[in-house]
């Protein structure tokens, strides 16, 4: 078992992923704590967390895995990347509770993209982890339930078990060894972080609407504000297929709609033209999919 994890460790760091060690059929970090650091080795000058520790030298993996039969971790910030963490549907959880696959599954029908092809693979209570390479000058941390019922997502700040680990409970092994493929723009725009901005506020007011309404009104026309160029138009998109279920129910005006986010996709620099017509698109689809309120 010890050979065996740390072929994995090692094929791990080959590609460029930072590995720390485990502990043995467990998923918490096997290194000390802070309050038992001895303050020598990497931590000479000052406590090493594990992420700051994991690495790619062989020399250093070798010497840990020595010690014991460790399950792999990794860093997924150090490692570039973006891992989308689908878990199975728990004991507690309500009936119809969808599973992570099922939320990402609906999620992409609602984007208009199709579930991305990337390496996968299958944890030991069922679940899936999809990893993807992060973009470029962009640090994004975790999170959970940002993008569906049992979707999590691990970057700057996470790690995951990696493939050929085993829990009590079983394996963690590859589902598909396709190389991963760089985060798709629709997913990062739903995933970076939106910062409180006056956008909020200068956002047009409708002249009446539920405070939900108002409130999602605001906040999506901040966001196609804030987007930056190469996410731009899928937020824009995005923001019109979100609010334009609220037309058919009359709780907000297909014209307050239109004019918050052509004014928003053009204040991130797309032309006016670009917005109608991608405003128009999104908003015809997303009336024609959602009926008004029955009387």
């Amino acid at each position: 078992m010890n050979d065996h994890l740390l072929n994995v460790a090692l094929e791990a760091a080959e590609r460029g992923w930072h590995v720390f060690p485990l502990r043995p059929r467990d998923k918490r970090p096997a290194l000390h704590g802070e309050t038992a650091c001895p303050g020598t080795g990497d931590c000479a000058g000052g406590h090493r967390k594990w992420e700051q520790r994991a690495t790619i030298d062989p020399d250093r993996i070798r010497k840990a895995w020595s010690a014991g039969a460790f399950n792999v971790g990794l860093a997924t910030g150090p490692s570039e990347l973006v891992v989308v963490d689908l878990d199975p549907v728990k004991a507690k959880d309500p009936k119809g509770t969808p599973d992570g696959v099922t939320s990402l599954q609906a999620l992409c029908e609602r984007a208009g993209q199709a579930v991305p092809a990337t390496y996968r693979t299958r944890t030991a209570s069922g679940g899936h982890h999809l990893y993807f390479t992060a973009p470029k000058g962009v640090r994004l941390g975790n999170s959970a339930g940002r993008l569906g019922k049992h979707i999590d997502t691990r970057a700057h700040g996470g790690y995951v078990v990696g493939a050929g680990s085993t829990l009590p409970n079983g394996a963690y092994e590859v589902a598909d060894p396709t190389e991963p493929v760089s985060l798709p723009e629709w997913l990062y725009a739903l995933l970076r972080v939106r910062q409180p901005s006056s956008a909020l506020m200068a956002a047009p007011a409708p002249v009446w609407a539920p405070r939900y309404a108002a409130a999602a009104l605001r906040a999506e026309a901040a966001a196609v504000s804030q987007a930056g160029e190469g996410v731009r138009n899928w937020t824009l998109v995005r923001a019109a297929r979100a609010l334009g279920r609220f037309i058919p129910s009359g709780d907000l005006a297909r014209h307050e709609v239109e004019q918050a986010l052509n004014s928003a996709g053009m204040a991130a620099g797309l032309r006016e033209n670009e917005c109608r017509a991608a405003v128009t698109s999104a908003l015809n689809w997303s009336i024609a999919n959602n009926p008004g309120r029955p009387a």
